[in-house]
């Protein structure tokens, strides 16, 4: 795709007041964040990261040091949104670790549904062949994270076997959002809160 093509679809396609509010390290980390998920990392340069953010690719060199590092970043903000969800779950069902866990389920369930494109970490994991890309990290990490805090809140609910649910559970949002993309929406996706729930159920046992 030529840099025409994409700076026309970016001003057809892009939220335009991320350029108007934004300071230039966020402008250029959530339009490349948006131009990764359409195109991949392999399919958009940094000349058309910072024409769609407004900015010149000096500035971009300057805030991020290289494409990879912007990559990295980019993972790294999502990866930072994606924690915070645990504060709000925590919110939503103070004390009760059950609550907290079947809550997970449905948002997993609701982000699945909404996020046609899947994970941005997992796809660009996907995409690295380097292993010292230092998104690797970024990516290993958050993953790791994510499937530690999973077992903390199945162990504090009680589950006879907290490693095997969080792993059980992990699988299964994780290859829901292959299926999803692979074969739409209506394929084994759609049975995941279904199954994520039996799953805590036959663990736990549910209210």
């Amino acid at each position: 795709m030529s840099r025409g093509q994409v700076s026309r679809r970016l001003k057809e396609t892009l939220v335009i007041d991320i350029c108007g509010k934004a300071r230039p390290r966020e402008r250029i980390v959530e339009t490349a964040t948006s131009l990764f998920r359409r195109h991949g990392i392999r399919g958009i340069g940094v000349d058309a990261i910072a024409e769609a953010a407004g900015t010149n690719k000096m500035t971009l060199y300057r805030h991020f040091g290289s494409k990879d590092e912007l990559i990295a970043e980019c993972l790294r903000h999502q990866a930072d949104k994606a924690e915070r969800k645990w504060a709000d779950l925590e919110a939503a069902a103070p004390g009760d670790p059950l609550g907290q866990l079947l809550g997970w389920c449905r948002l997993a369930a609701e982000f699945l549904a909404r996020e046609a494109q899947g994970c941005d970490l997992a796809n660009t994991a996907v995409e690295l062949h380097e292993d010292d890309h230092p998104a690797r990290a970024v990516i290993e990490a958050f993953k790791t994270a994510q499937r530690d805090k999973l077992a903390s809140v199945c162990r504090a609910a009680g589950a006879a076997e907290p490693e095997l649910l969080a792993d059980t559970l992990h699988l299964l949002i994780e290859g829901a959002r292959v299926s999803r993309m692979s074969v739409g929406p209506g394929g084994p996706s759609a049975r995941f809160l279904t199954a994520a729930e039996a799953a805590v159920r036959a663990a736990v046992g549910a209210r």
